[in-house]
C-alpha cells in the first residue's frame, strides 16, 4: 500500500481546477452510487498496458494515443466512436509496417469529458457564468441552469463511457481489426484526399504480405494477431470526485486501481507536487502520463517522477511533451539529460497539438498544421541528438470530417474553417491529417532502426 495515502487524500491538497458544485449533498450521493458501480476496466488490462509501454521505454515499441479533445453527450454516436477507431487503426498499420516498430493503441476516449480551463468564469455581455468544463461537469451552451455543476453528469459520464468501451472491444476483439481489412477501414473522404494514394500502396504491399503468410499457413485463422488488436483507454483524471468513485482494490494484488481508464494523465495545469492531482494518482498502479510544458523546470519534473514513480518501474510513467513548435528544442533537451543522467524509466512522447493553439482573425481557435508537424519532426530529432527513444505521440483527432486544424495535405484554408468546426473545446486533426502524421512518424522510426542496426554492427565489428 501507498505510505500515507486513501482515495480521499487529495480533498486536503490544493486544486486550481477544483469544481464548487452548489448541491453538497447531491455530489455525496451521486459519488457514493458511483462507488457501486462496475469497473469500466480491469486491473489485470492495465497490468497488460504497463508491460506494452515498458516495450516502449526500452526502445522496442512506439506509443500511439488519439481521440477527442473532450468527448460529448450530444455527438455520442456508433459511427463516431468506429471512425475514431479506424483512423487509430490505420495509423497504427503505417507506422507498424512502414516503422517496422510495434504499436501500443490507446484511446482518449470512454472517459474523455472534464477539461480544465484558464479562468473559472467566462463572460459574455453583461452576463457572468461559470466556465464550460466538459459535459461531464456542465453544459455547454451559456446559460445559468446548464452551467450550473451538475453531479448527476458523472453517471451520464460513466454509462456513456460504458457503452464506448464495450463498442471498442467488439472492433478489437470481433474481427473488425483483421489486418486483411485494411482496404475496408479508409473513409471515403481520405480515399479521395492526397493521403489516400499513399495509404493505398502502403495497404496494397501489406496485402502481398499477407498472401505470402497466408501461402505458408499463417492466416487469420490460426494467428489471432492478424484479426485482433489491443486497445486501450485513457483521458485526464481531472474530475477528482469521479476518479475517487471509481477506486477500487484489486483483489489480485490488493493495490489500488483506477478502473475509470488503463491509463490516467496529470495536465500541465494541474501538475503541482504538493497538489490534489499528483495526490491521488500517486497512490493507483495504473499507468501514468504527465504533461510536461514549457515551464516545467528540470528539478520539479525529478520530483514529479519520483512522487509518481518511486519504484523506478518502467512502462508506470510517460511523460508527454508539449512545448510548442518555437520553444520544443530550446526546452527539451535540458529535461531529456536531467532523467537520462539520474537513471529514470520513463517512456517520452511529444504532443505537437497543444503548444500550437492560436486564433485567427476572426477569432476562430486552430492548429496550424505546419507548427503541428514541426514540433512532432523537432521533437524526435531531438531525442534522437540525445540517445533518447522517442516512444510515441499524443494527439487530439477524430475520424470524422472535420476542418478545425489549418492545413495539410487537405489544404483547410482560413476561409473554409467554420465548414466543420464541430469540436467541444480544442481543434482536433481529421483522419487524413492523422494519416499524413503517421507516415511522418514512420519515416523517423524507420530511419532510427537503421541508425541502430547500423551502431550495433560496429559494435560488433570492433
Amino acid at each position: 500500500m501507498t505510505k500515507n495515502w486513501s482515495p480521499d487524500s487529495w480533498k486536503n491538497k490544493p486544486d486550481p481546477q477544483r469544481t464548487d458544485y452548489p448541491d453538497a449533498k447531491a455530489l455525496d450521493a451521486t459519488v457514493e452510487r458511483l462507488r457501486n458501480y462496475p469497473p469500466l476496466v480491469f486491473a489485470g488490462e492495465a497490468r497488460r498496458l504497463k508491460a506494452h509501454l515498458a516495450k516502449v521505454a526500452a526502445g522496442e515499441a512506439f506509443l500511439l494515443q488519439g481521440g477527442d479533445c473532450a468527448e460529448s453527450f450530444a455527438e455520442f454516436h456508433p459511427n463516431n466512436i468506429r471512425d475514431t477507431f479506424r483512423v487509430m487503426l490505420q495509423m497504427a498499420v503505417i507506422l507498424t509496417f512502414g516503422g517496422v516498430t510495434p504499436v501500443v493503441k490507446v484511446g482518449r476516449m470512454a472517459g474523455q469529458f472534464a477539461k480544465p480551463r484558464s479562468e473559472a468564469i467566462e463572460k459574455q455581455g453583461d452576463v457572468t457564468l461559470p466556465s464550460y468544463k466538459g459535459d461531464i461537469i456542465n453544459h455547454i451552451d451559456f446559460d445559468a441552469k446548464g452551467r450550473a455543476p451538475d453531479p448527476e453528469r458523472m453517471v451520464q459520464a460513466y454509462n456513456q463511457s460504458a457503452a464506448t468501451l464495450n463498442l471498442l472491444r467488439a472492433f478489437a476483439q470481433g474481427g473488425y481489426a483483421d489486418l486483411h481489412k485494411v482496404h475496408q477501414w479508409t473513409l471515403n473522404f481520405v480515399d479521395k484526399s492526397p493521403v489516400g494514394e499513399r495509404y493505398r500502396d502502403l495497404a496494397g504491399r501489406l496485402d502481398e504480405a499477407l498472401s505470402f503468410m497466408g501461402a505458408c499457413g499463417l492466416t487469420s485463422d490460426t494467428v489471432p494477431q492478424l484479426r485482433e488488436t489491443e486497445f486501450f483507454t485513457s483521458h485526464e483524471a481531472l474530475l477528482l470526485p469521479y476518479e475517487q468513485a471509481l477506486t477500487r482494490v484489486d483483489s489480485t494484488s490488493g493495490d489500488w486501481y483506477d478502473v475509470s481508464a488503463h491509463m490516467l494523465w496529470i495536465g500541465d495545469r494541474t501538475r503541482d507536487p504538493a497538489g490534489a492531482h499528483v495526490e491521488f494518482l500517486r497512490g493507483v498502479k495504473n499507468p501514468l502520463g504527465l504533461k510536461c510544458g514549457p515551464s516545467m523546470q528540470t528539478d520539479d519534473l525529478i520530483k514529479l517522477i519520483d512522487i509518481l514513480n518511486p519504484a523506478n518501474e518502467a512502462g508506470r510513467l510517460t511523460l508527454i511533451v508539449r512545448m510548442g513548435s518555437d520553444k520544443v528544442v530550446e526546452k527539451l533537451p535540458t529535461l531529456l539529460r536531467a532523467v537520462k543522467k539520474e537513471g529514470r524509466n520513463v517512456v517520452w512522447a511529444s504532443d505537437p497539438m497543444h503548444g500550437n493553439t492560436v486564433k485567427t482573425a476572426s477569432g476562430i481557435k486552430t492548429r496550424p498544421f505546419d507548427r503541428i508537424m514541426s514540433e512532432a519532426k523537432s521533437f524526435f530529432t531531438v531525442c534522437q541528438a540525445e540517445g533518447v527513444h522517442p516512444g510515441g505521440v499524443h494527439l487530439e483527432l477524430t475520424g470524422r470530417d472535420v476542418t478545425e486544424c489549418l492545413g495539410g495535405s487537405i489544404a483547410i484554408s482560413e476561409s473554409n474553417l467554420g465548414d466543420r468546426y464541430d469540436t467541444h473545446c480544442d481543434p482536433r486533426l481529421n483522419a487524413s491529417q492523422g494519416i499524413e502524421l503517421a507516415f511522418l512518424f514512420a519515416e523517423f522510426l524507420k530511419v532510427q532502426r537503421s541508425a541502430a542496426k547500423d551502431k550495433l554492427f560496429i559494435e560488433r565489428s570492433a
